[in-house]
Order: structure tokens, then C-alpha cells, then sequence
């Protein structure tokens, strides 16, 4: 994972991505306790071209350009599976919001509890229910924030019919 986090920096550097942040199971992981995922979900905030369209292109030559390669719709980096999703508003708000931490030297973001609660919400697979209780029960969410972001993003219904009370 420590080649992937290089990566992204590198990404940001050179002005390929505006920034980004790791969320998904593996930055879930950074706020409960282990349990198996087979990914990195990568989100990343990048310049749109003039007809609105979002362009992924140089980022994936960048990564080739290293040598990783495709398997499936994966960019493979050491043995690791990378996915990488151009954030949408909630997404994006997300990596704004991501707390940076260090992995074997390496400093990389992380998605907060509270913004992994409304992506597993709106992703809605019974998977991502799970997870929802496990940061709910295993880490110090932001019941404040959480209570905001979900009203938001039109999420308060989905938490309820999810969990049974509201945040």
C-alpha cells in the first residue's frame, strides 16, 4: 500500500489530481477493527475539461508509466487492487474533510467515520449496512456531524430504515 500512497501523492504533486482521499473497506479499517476487503477505493478531485467531462486518462498512464498494470477493472500496484473514482459532491466533500495520517512514512488521507457512514448509506449493499454498525459501534463518530451530512445528502431515511433510529 506504501507504493499506492507514493502514487497519490505524486498525483497531487504534479497537478493530475487536485487531491484525494481513501475510502471504501480499507479506510473503514482505520477506524474498526480488521476484517477482510479485496481493494483500495481511491477518491480523487480532478479538473474537469471544458465540456464538463471528467478525463481519468493521464492519472492511469501515470500509474503505466511505473510499470502497474490492468487486471480486470483494476490498476494493479504491488499485489495491491487500486479502483479510482472521480468524487462526486459528497465524495469530494469527503476528501476536503479527510484527516491525514501516516502509513510506514508515508502520508496519505483518510476519510472520516462520519463521511464513510453516508457513502456506505447511499451505496446501500448489505456489506456496507455492516460496516455502518461497525463504525458506529467502533469508533468516535460525530453524531452531530453525521446528523448533518446525512440530512444533506438526503440520507436520513436510509439510516433509519438501516439502523431503526435516527443519528
Amino acid at each position: 500500500m506504501k507504493a499506492v500512497l507514493r502514487i497519490l501523492n505524486q498525483l497531487r504533486e504534479k497537478g493530475l489530481i487536485k487531491d484525494y482521499a481513501i475510502g471504501g473497506a480499507i479506510a473503514a479499517l482505520r477506524w474498526t477493527e480488521p476484517f477482510f476487503t479485496q481493494d483500495l477505493d481511491v477518491f480523487v478531485i480532478v479538473e474537469s475539461a471544458a465540456e464538463g467531462l471528467i478525463v481519468l486518462t493521464p492519472i492511469y498512464e501515470h500509474f503505466q508509466s511505473l510499470g502497474y498494470q490492468w487486471k480486470g477493472h483494476w490498476i494493479v500496484v504491488e499485489g495491491i487492487p487500486v479502483d479510482l473514482f472521480p468524487a462526486d459532491p459528497l465524495e469530494a466533500e469527503a476528501i476536503e474533510r479527510a484527516v491525514e495520517v501516516e502509513y510506514e512514512g508515508v502520508q496519505a488521507k483518510v476519510m472520516t467515520p462520519e463521511y464513510l457512514i453516508a457513502l456506505f448509506l447511499r451505496a446501500g449493499r448489505e456489506k456496507d449496512q455492516m460496516k455502518v454498525r461497525m463504525l458506529l459501534e467502533q469508533s468516535d463518530v460525530n453524531r452531530e456531524q453525521l446528523r448533518e451530512i446525512v440530512e444533506r445528502y438526503s440520507l436520513l431515511e436510509r439510516f433509519r430504515s438501516v439502523l431503526g433510529y435516527e443519528p
